[in-house]
């Protein structure tokens, strides 16, 4: 049985740790620095938790103000596992959070916010730049066309997401906070600032 860490706590959140695998690879993320680690947990994976190991480690989703999916990937690569878990939270009494980069369209090639509906509370997307090539120069997305995406998941989210905000790191070289905040008006969603190298 491994001893990985599929569900960690930080505050009164629950954060669930589903993939190591990402679409980006961004310059700031700490594991593309040698480390795994947030906050004093090791969020190495020796293998992708099974639906069965995730709602296992989450106990009573209630517990808890929310359940985040959020580790060092990107949940939504695992789609079908993180709606599985978000339909047991949700039937369990719990408030579901999904921290994404906003590319689940692109990736699997279809509009999937619908599926979402109704098993997830709130997105927090990683908008992280204001402009294509500030995004591109940090991000280092892997698929083209990701910023474009991204802003494009953002302005369509609200339609099925009771709760929609981006977010952008202060402190990285060229993001410019103010034009990222209006940037997150004129697509009707909300947005918060982040600190460099805090996460939770």
């Amino acid at each position: 049985m491994s001893s990985q860490q599929v569900a960690y706590v930080i505050g009164d959140n629950l954060y669930l740790n589903i993939t190591d695998r990402c679409t980006l690879r961004c310059a700031f993320c700490p594991k593309h620095n040698g480390s795994h680690e947030v906050q004093g947990y090791d969020l190495t994976l020796d293998h992708r938790p099974t639906v069965e190991e995730i709602i296992a480690a989450i106990g009573d989703p209630a517990r808890y103000h929310e359940v985040v999916f959020c580790g060092y990937g990107e949940p939504t690569l695992r789609l079908k596992v993180l709606l599985q878990v978000a339909e047991y939270i949700k039937a369990h009494g719990g408030k579901v959070r999904v921290n994404t980069d906003g590319l689940a369209n692109l990736v699997h090639k279809r509009n999937v916010l619908p599926q979402m509906q109704g098993r997830i509370d709130s997105l927090s997307v990683s908008m992280n730049a204001q402009n294509v090539r500030v995004y591109n120069w940090h991000c280092l997305p892997q698929l083209g066309g990701s910023f474009g995406a991204m802003l494009e998941f953002l302005a369509e989210a609200p339609r099925y997401i009771p709760e929609v905000t981006a977010t952008a790191i202060d402190g990285l070289e060229d993001v410019d906070i103010r034009a990222c905040e209006r940037l997150a008006a004129s697509l009707g969603v909300q947005f918060r600032r982040r600190a460099l190298d805090v996460v939770g």
